[in-house]
């Protein structure tokens, strides 16, 4: 398989040729958003716990902001790149734009692998890197969150470091914090109840009845675990999940609350007592009603599309299936519900963060849930609603009706 088939920047970039083409765009729209606005690499100084200094390598993409400040994650990871951070991006300013959130598309990453670092480390890590894009970042420019190797606590070291240099409290900064520093209800677990949602409303519209749909699970970390929670809560069952560990299956079903306790005192899934193990390429190709992708980018590709055998997919991870692999699901007819779409809690939660941040206004989980919900359905409605009026895949759709709200902002502000 070619390099560039694996590049998420290459794919990024095909999807959104594809739909500016189906929506008969001028190419320069494409010319405008094939690349990032504005990227920032920076190099970030670490004194070791032995004394040494390690130099960290690290980015912030901010991919377009017709639409409001830009909005993402930040990523630590052993295999964070440039390209990488920029497609990340990209994709981010799409699931803003499927959802009709006020937001651009950022993202940021270190090219670190946390599990090495003590918590000393990584905490210097973390006010290293937000000092370093502090000039670029703030409630109104761009708003980061958690993402894969970060967490609410990571959020808490940034907002304070941020703070610190502003001279007063910004908690607007950064979404995906604690609580206790204006941290929303409902966002830890947001993204996961967004996946589950979607599969839910895919089954509707597949004539399927969830209460009897199988679900393959890949990946268990923060998406993966509530993803598998809230699948098994709206009455699907999980009968198998792997991690970067192994995996385990049980064909009567998985208890996930029960495997997420497992998982607090283990740090795997592996061993879950009364499953057989089982591994990723064993997972991908099981005979399911519901495959729940929510691990990394590029897991199903040309090479491994042919094995699938599930009815829909669920896109938790972010650039899970390439565009080759894509195909080839098409052709055999899988429904497939994309990152963008599926995905999209976390992010939408995250506003609800930003907007109770800015008023100083906050909600129960009830009310969080209530509007996510609602909010999901919709934008669920509108992209299955488009794909049928243009006999077009889910993806396809949903980029279609962001780019469209992408290109209105940008043509009404005068840039195409």
């Amino acid at each position: 398989m070619s390099t560039e088939s694996l590049n998420p920047l290459v794919n990024a970039q095909k999807q959104i040729k594809a739909a500016c083409d189906l929506l008969g765009l001028d190419p320069a729209v494409y010319e405008m958003l094939k690349e990032p606005m504005r990227v920032l690499e920076v190099s970030i100084p670490v004194r070791m716990d032995d004394g040494s200094l390690r130099v960290f390598k690290g980015w912030r993409s901010q991919h377009n902001d017709a639409l409001g400040p830009t909005k993402g994650g930040i990523r630590f990871h052993q295999n964070v790149n440039l390209d990488e951070v920029k497609a990340l991006s990209m994709w981010m300013t799409f699931k803003c734009g499927v959802l009709g959130l006020p937001y651009g598309g950022g993202k940021g990453g270190v090219c670190v692998d946390p599990t090495k670092l003590s918590k000393r480390e990584l905490e210097q890590l973390s006010r290293g890197y937000i000092r370093a894009i502090a000039t670029i970042v703030g409630p109104a420019l761009d708003i980061p969150a958690p993402d894969v190797g970060t967490n609410a606590e990571i959020m808490a070291w940034m907002v304070d470091e941020y703070s610190k240099i502003k001279g007063y409290n910004s908690f607007g900064v950064i979404t995906g914090k604690p609580l206790i520093l204006g941290g929303s209800k409902g966002r830890t677990d947001a993204t996961g109840y967004g996946v589950a949602l979607t599969a839910r409303e895919g089954a509707k519209r597949l004539g399927m009845d969830f209460n009897k749909c199988t679900v393959a699970l890949q990946g268990f970390g923060n998406v993966g675990s509530y993803s598998g929670l809230y699948l098994h809560r709206l009455g699907g069952k999980v009968i198998a999940v792997t991690d970067v560990f192994g995996g385990i299956y049980n064909k009567d079903g998985i208890d996930i609350e029960k495997l997420m306790e497992h998982v607090k005192k283990t740090g795997s899934v592996v061993n879950f007592p009364g499953t057989t193990s089982i591994n990723n390429e064993q997972l991908l190709s099981l005979d399911v009603d519901i495959l729940a992708l929510c691990a990394l980018e590029n897991q199903i590709t040309a090479d491994n599309a042919d094995t699938i055998k599930a009815k829909m997919i669920v896109e938790g991870a972010n650039g899970p299936v390439t565009p080759e692999a894509d195909k080839i699901l098409d052709s055999k007819g899988i429904f497939v519900c994309p990152d963008i779409l599926t995905n999209a809690g976390g992010v939408m939660v995250s506003y609800f963060e930003w907007v109770q941040n800015l008023t100083n206004l906050y909600w129960s989980e009830e009310e969080v849930k209530q509007r996510q919900e609602e909010g999901m359905v919709e934008a669920f409605k509108a992209v299955y609603d488009l794909a049928q009026q243009y006999k077009v895949n889910m993806r396809t759709a949903a980029y279609m009706i962001s780019i469209k709200r992408v290109y209105e902002a940008m043509k009404a502000r005068g840039w195409v």
